[in-house]
Parts: structure tokens; sequence; C-alpha cells
């Protein structure tokens, strides 16, 4: 993931950038006054090796992604953007865990590192991270309001297993989390009560475009304005297209005569997602390295606030991960 510090420095917002898969710059740019849910950065690096060949790849099919055997030492190290998790157990190396140590090696002193913005634990792409209380407050404000106004401040790219019906639209759906064998999973709720809503289900929706298709798989462009665990991944398990590399919630779209249709979530246990024969080829995939495909949601583009409140809000773009950037290839998918 890309992380991003925010804190103020002589009355000026600073934004220090750092590396997820190779030491590249950020995109850090204001935004027009009429930039709306289409709008693409015009200049972003592609990763790189994003040009190379693809084919088979042996032991390694996704470039970019960190060893599950990552010191503290090296992650502090690699940090500067190596996002692992929003949230863990006791022991866990998270990011959570390493902030002490990341302060230090920024030279913030006493000075102490939070998370203001972030994706989900498996998703790649921005972090938002400030030294500032005044500053993080400031941000989560203009979040909130956001948020209020239904205006989209968080772009994700993802990779689906399907094509949507539609080339654009909104999704809505009630959820709520639930404990089931031992795990907490979000659920869909059918016209929710008010009790319900008292009892944690939340009223939920999403933005979505389609940006290119190709093997019968999307690029898709999502801006949640709500916040829900697992909110876009079950959004688009509900499009009966799951994001790829979703090994949590695809189990829950069966498949009848290539007819797609939606398994009752509570009875549905999460297993790796399965992919067709002619898809495995086309990623150049054995089963076994599918099974450990790493989830193709990324968080692409964020907005902040200017540094007055009337300025134009400045956008920053995280460059796509070098394994979602050879699933495009494999697909013939553009990011345009």
């Amino acid at each position: 993931m890309r992380a991003v510090l925010a804190r103020e420095m002589v009355g000026r917002r600073v934004l220090s950038r750092v590396w997820s898969g190779g030491r590249r710059g950020l995109g850090v740019r204001p935004v027009p006054e009429d930039a709306g849910f289409g709008t693409e950065p015009r200049h972003q690096r592609q990763p790189r090796g994003s040009r190379q060949r693809s084919g088979p790849l042996g032991d390694q099919p996704f470039p970019g992604l960190l060893p599950e055997n990552l010191s503290r030492e090296e992650l502090v190290d690699a940090l500067r953007a190596a996002v692992v998790d929003r949230k863990g157990k006791p022991g866990e190396l998270t990011l959570f865990s390493v902030l002490p140590e990341l302060s230090q090696s920024l030279g913030l002193r006493e000075q102490e590192l939070q998370v203001v913005r972030a994706s989900g634990k498996e998703s790649s792409g921005l972090v938002l991270l400030s030294s500032c209380p005044q500053t993080a407050s400031r941000l989560q404000k203009f979040f909130t309001h956001a948020r209020r106004a239904q205006r989209p401040t968080a772009t994700y790219c993802a990779v689906t297993n399907g094509i949507p019906a539609a080339s654009e639209g909104k999704i809505q759906a009630a959820l709520k989390v639930e404990h089931i064998d031992g795990v907490n999973l979000t659920v869909p709720v059918k016209a929710p009560s008010r009790k319900d809503i008292l009892e944690g289900v939340k009223k939920t929706l999403s933005h979505f475009r389609v940006v290119a298709t190709g093997s019968g798989c999307a690029l898709v462009q999502l801006q949640p304005l709500t916040v829900f665990s697992s909110q876009l991944q079950v959004h688009m398990v509900l499009q009966l297209c799951p994001v790829l590399g979703d090994h949590t919630y695809s189990a829950r779209v069966g498949t009848v005569l290539g007819q797609r249709f939606l398994l009752p979530a509570e009875n549905t246990k999460p297993q790796r997602q399965v992919l067709d024969e002619a898809l495995l080829r086309r990623l150049h995939l054995t089963p076994y390295q599918a099974a450990q495909l790493p989830l193709h949601l990324h968080l692409h583009r964020l907005l902040l606030p200017g540094t007055r409140d009337r300025d134009t809000p400045i956008e920053l773009l995280a460059p796509l991960p070098p394994y979602f950037s050879r699933t495009l290839q494999c697909l013939g998918l553009r990011l345009q």
C-alpha cells in the first residue's frame, strides 16, 4: 500500500510518500471543481514491469506482494508504505504495531503517528497517516462532511470475475456483521426494520462504473459513499461479480448451466475462489496459484481538503501494484 504522511509545518501541509513495491512518486495534484466520478489520472506512472510479457511465472505469480515472513525491522524499513493490516490481534505484525518505530524512522521524535484513512485488511492502495492531531481532526471532519453530502472522496479499482449487467450505477444494501463459525462476516439484510438498524444493521451505498471488459472479467471503479466492513466486496457479490482474489465472499455466487445466482449468505462458508479453466489459462495460473490470488481491490485515488477551506481539493493517486497490472495485461484490460 501507499502510505501518506500528513502534517502541519509552517502553516502548510507536507505530504511524504512511501513505497509499496518500488520507490516511485505518488501523484499529488489539485482537482478541478467539475471533476466527478469518471475523472482519471492523466499522467499516472505505470508500475515497473507492467510492459513485460505475461507468461507462467512459477512460484511467484504475484509480483509486488510483500513476503509473509517479513521481520519487524524490514517492515519499518520498507514501510514508508507497506501496510499489512488495519487492525490485528496482540502480537500480530500490523501497521498499527510498528507506528512507533515508523515515527522514529521519519524523525518525528515525540509526535505520535495515527492512521487517518486506510483501505481494508486485504486491499492495496493509499494509507493516510498523520503526526498532527489538528490535521487528523480536520481530515476526519472533511471525510465526514463529504459522506453526509454524498460526495465521494475515495476511488477504488477492482477486477471482477464476471461483468456487471449495467455499465454504471449505484449499489444499495443494508449490511450487518454476523459471527459465523468463529468468523465475523458481512451479510446483507433484506428490508431491515427499525430494530435491525438499532442493533447494528447499516444502509450502505456505493457508486460503480465499468471501465473495461475482457475474458469474462471487468475493470470496475468503485466509490463508497458509506463506510462498512467489506462493503465493496459484498456489493460486487450482490452484482454476481465477485472481486478477483476474494476468498471470503465469492462462494456466495453459484452457477448452474452458465447462469449465476446468489446463495444464502448465512449458510455459505468462506472458501478459496474457484476460477474456470479458460480464465486460469488467460491468467497463466495453476489452480493452486489461483487459490493464493491476492484481492484485486486497490484504493487508487483519495481527495483531501485544500490548505484553506475554499481551496480546490487535493488529489492523491497510488499506482497499481505490479500483480494487479499483470492481471490487467493478461486480461487485455486498461485503466485509461
